[in-house]
């Protein structure tokens, strides 16, 4: 009995961090291809601001409730952070990003984060630096609603996939040292 127990919490562990890997990959490829709209909306966007087409002509003018939709929406700050035009909305107001942020994006270009301006709203964000007449940054974002919920779906059906397994080496272990203990008998 200790050894099937042995060998069975071995397979436990085996099959637990395999389950995890698998996880940990699906939500990955599932989070990183959430930005892929994003990033080339931000790009096309500052490449025309840098071209020095006017903010208006690049900036959607439909309003983007960013509480309830799943449209992407941008957002254009200026050198120094402060919002010039927007098709987000929260709370009827343009929502804004830590200052921070921007210094970041100062250093490298780019930055690419999960936005929560408020406890029941999650985003996908892209920001950008751009340069030209009148540089700043371009933020292009979208909610994670559905991937979020995607996410819980290969949750639980992992979950109950892990479950599963153990039960099955389980009983398979079971049977196999009983198997083995009465050949030896």
């Amino acid at each position: 009995m200790k050894t099937l127990i042995k060998y069975w919490i071995l397979i436990a562990i085996t099959v637990t961090g395999l389950s995890g890997l698998i996880y940990t990959g699906i939500q990955q490829d599932l989070r990183q291809t959430a930005n892929d709209p994003q990033i080339q909306m931000a790009e096309d966007i500052a490449a025309k601001l840098t071209d020095g087409q006017p903010i208006q002509n690049v900036v959607p003018s439909e309003k983007v409730d960013i509480a309830k939709s799943l449209a992407p929406y941008v957002i254009v700050f200026d050198a120094a952070g402060k919002p010039l035009a927007s098709s987000a909305q929260l709370n009827g107001q343009i929502p804004t990003i830590p200052l921070g942020i921007f210094d970041y994006v100062k250093q490298s270009g780019e930055d690419r984060i999960t936005w929560q301006p408020q406890s029941d709203v999650r985003s996908a964000v892209i920001v950008l630096q751009f340069q030209g007449p009148n540089p700043g940054f371009v933020l292009a974002g979208r909610s994670l609603r559905e991937v979020e919920k995607r996410e819980d779906g290969i949750m639980l059906l992992l979950s109950l996939g892990w479950i599963s397994v153990l039960f099955v080496t389980l009983l398979a272990s079971a049977i196999i040292f009983g198997i083995t203990s009465k050949e030896q008998k």
